[in-house]
């Protein structure tokens, strides 16, 4: 990998409290990169350390080969978007998206020619004699992004930027976001607490967590093989079961978990041993659905009632009590056009996964 942005060793603390601790990263050259975690994880006062806003209490950032860290924000080659968006209230949209050039003393008729850039990028260009009070939310979004863009920033922050918009909006505008971060080839990082957003945006995803990295890699990579019960809650939802090591096989492990009453199976080397406690965890659209025992031997087969369930459009949930209490939730995808449920409250099911979609957390 091309390292554009380095993160060494570094730490930010306010007084006794640890914000970021002792965390390294590597970001690629014209990568998309998102910087996950609930609120007070530390991920913003990372995002404002590379931005220059915030100094680290130890630890170096290096941006092009060039150490940043104790360097001005006007003096490092990148620029911030705000959540807020932050747009000048009384300067329409052309005035907005130039504004950072005219403080630099740029001439005239190249301010023109490059608000004119920005604006067909962001597809304003029949909106920039608008105020902002003129605009929806999605478009004093793309107003900033161009505003933040006109500069030629090597790297663009971007904190929350889609946080003010409403879910479809959001969704449109994520695909609009990704375009043109793929036009112009310019690193983008972003700070968001949306599992689905950083998701969707992201070549990679790193998982913060109490000032902490938790696991860093692409957005499958993190989703499929999260390595531990942090991140595979946090990224969507996830069924877990506890039990003890019954088994350890070449390519397979065993484990007995009386939570649910079963052995259950999961495939690949595990660095685990007889005797020792672990998770197997199985996300809820990996688990098949039926009224019958399935006949295939190799799965893990459970017999339970529906105990709650709800129709979500293009798919159902439901949550199933197996003999021993536990609730076990299930995602099914609604493939055929029925006002009728195939499966109503106390119907009794099978439920069932193949050993390959477990995975196994040893904390």
């Amino acid at each position: 990998m091309n390292e554009f942005i380095r993160i060494k060793g570094v730490s930010k603390l306010f007084g006794d409290f640890v914000a970021v601790d002792n965390v390294s990263l590597d970001i690629a050259k014209g990568e998309l990169f998102s910087i996950l975690g609930g609120s007070g994880c530390g991920k913003t006062t990372l995002l404002r350390m590379l931005a220059g806003f915030e100094v680290p209490s130890s630890g170096a950032i290096e941006i092009d080969g060039v150490d940043v860290t104790h360097q001005a924000p006007y003096d490092r080659p990148v620029n911030m978007m705000f959540q807020s968006y932050a747009l000048f209230p009384h300067m329409n949209v052309a005035t907005n998206i130039g504004y950072g050039l005219r403080k630099e003393g740029t001439a005239k008729p190249e301010i023109a020619r490059r608000v004119d850039e920005m604006l067909e990028l962001v597809q304003l260009s029949d909106f920039k004699n608008r105020k902002p009070d003129q605009l929806s939310g999605g478009q004093r979004q793309r107003v900033a992004l161009a505003r933040a863009l006109i500069k030629r920033p090597k790297v663009l922050l971007l904190d929350e930027p889609l946080a003010a918009l409403d879910k479809k909006l959001r969704e449109r505008t994520q695909f609009e976001l990704m375009n043109i971060q793929h036009e112009l080839g310019i690193t983008f990082v972003v700070v968001t607490h949306d599992q689905e957003e950083a998701m969707t945006l992201s070549s990679r995803i790193v998982v913060m967590n109490k000032g902490k990295f938790e696991q860093i890699g692409t957005p499958k990579e993190i989703y499929e093989f999260p390595v531990n019960r942090f991140v595979a809650d946090f990224i969507g939802t996830i069924n877990t079961f506890e039990g003890i090591v019954t088994v350890v096989n070449d390519d397979s492990i065993e484990v007995y978990s009386d939570q649910i009453g079963e052995t259950l199976s999961a495939l690949g080397r595990q660095l685990v041993e007889v005797g020792q406690q672990v998770q197997i965890a199985v996300r809820p659209e990996k688990i098949f659905l039926s009224r019958d025992k399935p006949d295939n031997d190799e799965d893990i087969c459970i017999e339970g009632v529906v105990d709650d369930l709800g129709y979500l459009g293009n798919r159902s949930l439901y949550r199933v009590r197996v003999k021993s209490g536990r609730i076990v939730q299930v995602s099914s995808q609604n493939r055929r056009r029925s006002v009728t449920r195939f499966l109503e409250w106390d119907d009794k099911v099978w439920i069932s996964w193949r050993p390959r979609s477990a995975v196994v957390l040893l904390d």
